[in-house]
């Protein structure tokens, strides 16, 4: 081979190293720093919520989304002044009382398009009626309040639910007293004359009435000291009927 071929020779296989070199796609160096970890989502319900499934319970939003929730005795602002469901955040009830709060909701809903339900409570297991009881013996509110060693309320046994109506927003209707108020304006009984008296006005008046239309042609029974209570079945067959959720 002359020097002349050989010299080609070599220079086109610099020239194809050299291509071969500038074509290599170079592979970005990572870091641990640079890796993206995914963290797990909480879960849904805590243990005390999966107990009341477990006990054959039901959220009331995996049926109706539309029914609002805003558990009062999650929060401090209630009649005690302090959290009773640390661990309680969604709305529970068995599951034929949830049927007829859809049926009370899509009633509402034909009336007052704009209209909604917003749950204030509802499954109470007895254990934390008994902090509720506790709380207040020896104030003029245990008469409000069932004694969980005798008569169970019938949030104990799921059956039971406050509830009052919103508008679009969100914000309640006005009814004439807050949830959980004990003096006589919280009454269903003698109305009119709280109308007279100016105790309620006649809008709060018509807001209750709407709420208990709603809410006993969907089979719910009223509760004649609380405009707010509504239970599944008459209290006098729940022992019979129904299990107590004894926890």
């Amino acid at each position: 081979m002359s020097a002349a071929v050989w010299g080609l020779a070599i220079t086109i296989a610099i020239l194809g190293t050299s291509c071969q070199g500038l074509s290599k796609k170079q592979e970005p160096q990572t870091t641990p720093s640079d890796t993206i970890i995914s963290e797990p989502e909480p879960p849904k319900y805590t243990e005390f919520e999966e107990q009341l499934i477990d006990f054959g319970l039901v959220d009331i939003a995996e049926i109706d989304s539309t029914i609002g929730v805003e558990l009062v005795y999650a929060t401090p602002d209630n009649f005690l002044g302090h959290v009773l469901y640390p661990d309680l955040h969604h709305a529970f009830m068995i599951p034929a009382m949830a049927q007829k709060l859809v049926k009370a909701q899509q009633r509402l809903k034909s009336i007052h398009p704009d209209l909604s339900l917003l749950i204030y409570d509802a499954a109470r297991p007895l254990s934390i009626q008994r902090e509720m009881w506790e709380s207040v013996k020896g104030t003029p509110n245990i008469s409000f309040v069932a004694n969980p060693d005798k008569g169970r309320g019938m949030h104990n046994y799921g059956a039971a639910v406050d509830i009052t109506i919103m508008d679009s927003t969100g914000k309640p209707l006005p009814m004439g007293s807050k949830h959980d108020y004990f003096g006589p304006e919280a009454r269903i009984d003698h109305e009119a004359e709280l109308v007279a008296n100016g105790l309620i006005t006649s809008e709060e008046l018509e807001n209750r009435q709407l709420l208990r239309r709603v809410m006993t042609e969907s089979g719910f029974f009223t509760c004649v000291s609380e405009w707010w209570h509504f239970n599944h079945i008459p209290s006098i067959r729940a022992k019979d009927e129904l299990k107590i959720i004894d926890f």
